[in-house]
């Protein structure tokens, strides 16, 4: 690895050393989101009568986040015999179909309520390079919370694979238009769907009723839940807790798509190139 080198030059042993930066990452990691959770606070305290001017989700977006939860609930409970046959290349273009599906239904209940989807889910809010650095930055952050929820989960739910169907799909794959057909979904489209509707809208009906604190958990549990594949929930709830933070704190899903995208991405091109993980 690139660390050993570096302090077999200097003399030290590499396994206390990395064990030592293992330990400030994660000490860093923990630094960073308990930063932004406090700051999320303060301005919550601080805006709890000056935005009472700005509309917030109500009952009509109530209904219908409650019809999309039960319609997750229904098929998560249908694709827990065989999660991977969602994955399969025929069903990938379906997929996108009810997905763009799913965000026309709540694009055009918000136009009709009135609402700016633009201005409320905070696309004009950062910049492009701006939103790629913070979702990168944060990201970082993230890794650290994920190995250790990784362990907590094989300590308390055994060894079991901890990779979703669409990964091992990919690893599987034998034909360059398979593997093309899984990037675009999990790099572009996946990232987009999925913050658009588990962060910008499903949060921000729960948060609108039940506050910020159950909203993250509610809709992170939601959102491992969704994936339907049991060995990777606990990794797949901290993951969606970053995202809704990293998404509150910003104030645009965009910062939270740039983060899953590089997520998937990175993911992605660990599978395809194995041997730059194993040096």
């Amino acid at each position: 690895m690139l660390f050993y080198n570096l302090f077999a030059t200097f003399g030290a042993v590499p396994s206390l050393a990395l064990g030592l930066l293992s330990a400030l990452y994660f000490i860093a990691s923990l630094c960073v989101y308990v930063s932004l959770i406090y700051q999320i606070s303060t301005r919550i305290r601080s805006a709890s009568g000056a935005d009472a001017s700005t509309r917030a989700f109500g009952l009509p977006e109530a209904v219908l986040a409650g019809v999309l939860i039960l319609f997750f609930l229904l098929t998560i409970s249908s694709t827990v015999p065989d999660p991977a046959l969602q994955f399969q290349p025929r069903n990938l273009l379906a997929n996108f179909l009810l997905s763009a599906f799913v965000v026309l239904i709540i694009v055009t209940l918000l136009h009709f309520r009135g609402f700016d989807v633009g201005v409320l889910a905070g696309f004009f809010r950062v910049g492009f390079f701006r939103t790629l650095g913070t979702g990168a930055i944060l990201l970082f952050f993230t890794y650290p919370l994920i190995g250790l929820s990784e362990a907590i989960n094989q300590r308390f739910f055994g060894d079991g694979s901890s990779k979703q169907s669409i990964v091992e799909f990919f690893s599987a794959s034998r034909t360059i238009e398979e593997r093309i057909m899984i990037i675009v979904f999990a790099v572009a489209i996946a990232p987009i769907v999925e913050e658009f509707v588990f962060r910008f809208f499903l949060y921000g009906v729960l948060k609108r009723y039940v506050g910020c604190l159950l909203g993250v958990t509610l809709s992170s549990l939601l959102f491992a839940a969704a994936h339907a594949h049991f060995p990777s929930f606990v990794p797949l709830f901290v993951l969606g807790c970053c995202f809704a933070i990293a998404y509150e704190w910003s104030d645009s899903i965009l910062v939270s798509m740039a983060m899953h995208s590089l997520f998937n991405s990175l993911t992605l091109t660990a599978l395809a190139f194995p041997e730059i993980i194993s040096q």
